[in-house]
């Protein structure tokens, strides 16, 4: 059993953590008025519709209906129980709490297996390191990274290893230890030999180079070659615990530094990471051999806004590099792009030109989308030959299109003028062109108008229309949930009826023991004293309602006066039935009282 956590104890916590600090951990807030808002961490959007409100200490979806307390938040994007959760929020706002933390029932354990995976990478990460820093069997490996400019920081920070030059050293480590044969061949760390069945280590003197998640949990290795062995890269297959399309290197150790400087530089791969990490780059995160992903888009964009690309300055790593600004672009990233001269990655750079030219000439020299637009466009023409010139000048001209800024549009425009001598007033007549010709070949396609990209702007509440009884009871229990007062004046003026949505009566009825428990008004408290997660649900979307602050008398009889009515209209409706059924068995006497009776509750409306 859970050791239970003092109520006294939950609210002091509620009280000592800013929510707005709790969910900036996790996705990047910007301040909108009275609330921040911010890219819904539990469904894909473009356009931020997570609203979170530090004045009431709740975040709601405008999207998706996800909405709750800072406790609700961790359960729902971690997966932790409600102790889980209390623990987690104790030691951010320093709150000491006198329970054993391993008596707290975990709601995330994972399947037998997948824990072993993962005990036993946490495990192998520390054997390499351990070899690679203080044996003798791993001192030729170490002395190899120190000649490559790897510093002891670095190796400490990014927990670099070494593997051992034996076939079965691993192998046997991990079954001594009970961990099933099977499972660590699923966990991508030994192989299953076909010929005899026996099984041996899949890294082999090589460097190791952990891989985390964005927790921390190590989750897989690659594996560099001392010499000329091949593959010079040999990495974990995708497991159950590692997936390539999800994984970003180095987000766990970069997401303080991103969330400071509001930048996140995009490498593309770990050792690239590691080079800029030397270099003072420390908001530096690379993908796992695979191509820009929207899953890695995603975990990017809930966390920074702008991003610069530095990939290597191949052609191979031009194209991702403008395949990935593209992509990014669409998702509302603010991109620039990182050159380098020709034939390096930013591994070579740093170690042939010093960490503070990296530094300064080129990501602190980034330029803009547009200008590595122009420099990739140019590539493979021969702007002297006519025909070249005006190939690039029309491609240069669809760009521009694109771009939403009048000042960004006039400034390349010029830029294009100055450069080939043309009429400032020619290249906007056929600017506006390519615009159209673009919008009516889009239409013709059926994609739509072709507009520029459009701003993020604070969602808009979807107001389907409700029945008027529906409103009022909402509008009640947005006041009731201010002020206690409001609420028992509710009960007395209902006389015994109860509301007509039974949700709605489930939070009243909620709400008035909580304020018979002697509880203030407090929407996050309120939360964690109900228990059903969709009643929750309702109570935030309620309480980011806009209403009056005062509740004249004229509003609050109105708003009684649509919730009894409608219990009076269903009563009409019945007796209505009724009085039918009379007239069809031809009792007309009773068929006349019930009429009455109609005319009555019509009056009353």
């Amino acid at each position: 059993m859970a050791e239970r956590i003092a109520e006294e104890k939950v609210n002091e916590i509620r009280q000592a953590v800013d929510i707005v600090d709790v969910i900036g951990d996790y996705i990047q807030l910007n301040k909108q008025g009275r609330n921040y808002f911010g890219l819904c961490p539990f469904h894909g959007e473009n356009t931020p519709s997570f609203s979170v409100s530090p004045e009431k200490q709740i975040y709601h979806c405008f999207g998706c209906g996800a909405g709750g307390n800072a406790f609700s938040f961790l359960m729902e994007l971690e997966g932790y129980s409600f102790q889980e959760a209390v623990l987690k929020l104790a030691e951010k706002g320093n709150i000491q709490l006198d329970i054993d933390a391993s008596s707290v029932a975990s709601a995330k354990s994972l399947p037998v297996d997948l824990q072993q995976m993962m005990e036993a990478h946490e495990l192998l990460r520390k054997f390499y390191h351990h070899l690679l820093v203080n044996t003798k069997d791993g001192q030729h490996a170490l002395e190899y990274l120190l000649n490559r400019g790897f510093t002891m920081e670095a190796i400490e920070k990014f927990q670099i290893g070494y593997s051992l030059k034996s076939w079965d050293f691993v192998s046997k480590f991990l079954t001594k230890r009970k961990f099933p044969e099977d499972v660590m061949e699923r966990a991508g760390l030994i192989i299953k030999r076909e010929k005899d069945g026996n099984y041996f280590d899949r890294f082999r003197d090589r460097i190791m180079f952990p891989i985390f998640d964005r927790t921390g949990n190590t989750i897989a290795f690659s594996g560099r070659s001392l010499g000329d062995d091949e593959p010079k890269y040999l990495n974990s297959p995708e497991t159950a615990i590692f997936n390539k399309s999800k994984t970003l290197y180095n987000f766990h150790l970069a997401r303080p530094q991103i969330k400071k400087l509001q930048r996140a530089v995009l490498f593309e791969g770990f050792a690239d990471v590691i080079a800029a990490d030397r270099a003072g780059v420390g908001n530096g995160v690379g993908t796992m051999g695979t191509a820009l992903t929207e899953e890695h888009i995603t975990s990017l964009r809930r966390n920074v806004q702008s991003i610069t690309i530095c990939y290597d300055s191949d052609n191979a790593g031009i194209e991702a590099a403008h395949r990935a600004a593209n992509l990014l672009t669409e998702a509302g990233c603010q991109v620039r792009v990182a050159l380098m001269p020709d034939g390096y990655d930013p591994d070579d750079y740093v170690k042939e030109y010093g960490e503070e030219k990296f530094r300064n000439e080129v990501i602190d020299s980034s330029v803009t989308l547009m200008a590595f637009k122009l420099l990739y466009l140019r590539r493979g023409k021969r702007l002297q030959n006519e025909g070249d010139r005006l190939l690039y000048i029309e491609e240069v001209l669809k760009e521009i299109s694109h771009l939403d800024k009048a000042v960004e549009r006039d400034h390349y425009l010029r830029q294009l003028a100055n450069e080939f001598s043309l009429s400032l007033e020619a290249l906007k007549e056929q600017q506006k062109q390519v615009f159209y010709a673009e919008k009516r070949r889009n239409n013709q396609k059926g994609k739509g108008a072709f507009d520029p990209p459009k701003k993020h702007q604070l969602p808009k509440r979807a107001d389907h229309l409700k029945p008027a009884y529906h409103t009022a009871e909402r509008r009640l229990i947005a006041h009731m949930l201010r002020d206690s007062d409001i609420a028992f004046k509710v009960q007395d003026m209902l006389q015994g009826n109860t509301f007509n949505i039974d949700e709605h009566q489930a939070i009243i009825t909620y709400l008035l023991g909580f304020y018979e428990n002697g509880h203030i008004p407090d929407p996050s408290a309120f939360i964690n004293f109900i228990k059903d997660e969709k009643l929750k649900r309702i109570v935030v979307d309620i309480e980011m309602m806009s209403i009056n602050d005062e509740l004249s008398e004229q509003e609050f009889n109105d708003y009684i006066k649509q919730v009894l009515n409608y219990q009076k209209m269903l009563k009409i409706k019945e007796k209505q039935n009724e009085e039918k059924e009379a007239e069809r068995q031809k009792d007309y006497a009773k068929a006349a009282l019930i009429a009455m009776e109609i005319l009555q509750l019509r009056k009353s409306l």
